[in-house]
């Protein structure tokens, strides 16, 4: 019986396309992303998601460690919440309601993405917006889009 000397060459071509650079580092599945449809109701925010970051799976939000979060970097490991409120036309009262309680979800939504190894953004229609979420919580990642409803 003769024995194998030489191993199977190596392919340097692969067919199979590029590889997804999303899979965990801790190799733990709930923080796998997985595409599940967006929300619905609001095709402008939806619309915003897909583009901005772009989205890694247009059309879809992902599902992280048990949150839904809005987008998925195309080659990032950048999970993005999308805010298109139409923030400059509110009070201040409600500027002021507004951004508490969404900094309370983003900082939620940030623990998770972190935890999973995941950087995290948000993007916001105006820079007032920006404005008030950074006085309130100065450690979140902001950008402006642009995106109105």
């Amino acid at each position: 019986m003769q024995r194998e000397t030489n191993p199977a060459p190596e392919r340097s071509g692969s067919t199979r396309g590029p590889s997804a650079p999303l899979a965990t580092e801790h190799r733990r599945p709930e923080c796998d992303p997985v595409p599940v449809p967006h929300r619905g109701g609001d095709d402008a925010h939806n619309q915003c998601a897909d583009r901005f970051p772009p989205n890694r799976y247009p059309g879809k939000d992902v599902l992280v460690h048990g949150k839904r979060i809005d987008a998925l970097h195309v080659g990032k490991r950048v999970l993005w919440e999308i805010k298109t409120d139409p923030f400059d036309t509110y009070s201040d009262f409600l500027q002021e309601q507004v951004a508490g309680n969404q900094v309370e979800e983003l900082q939620s939504e940030r623990t998770t993405a972190t935890a999973c190894g995941y950087d995290f953004v948000v993007g916001v229609s105006s820079a007032a917006h920006q404005a008030v979420l950074l006085a309130l919580e100065p450690n979140l990642g902001l950008v402006v889009t642009g995106c109105k409803r």
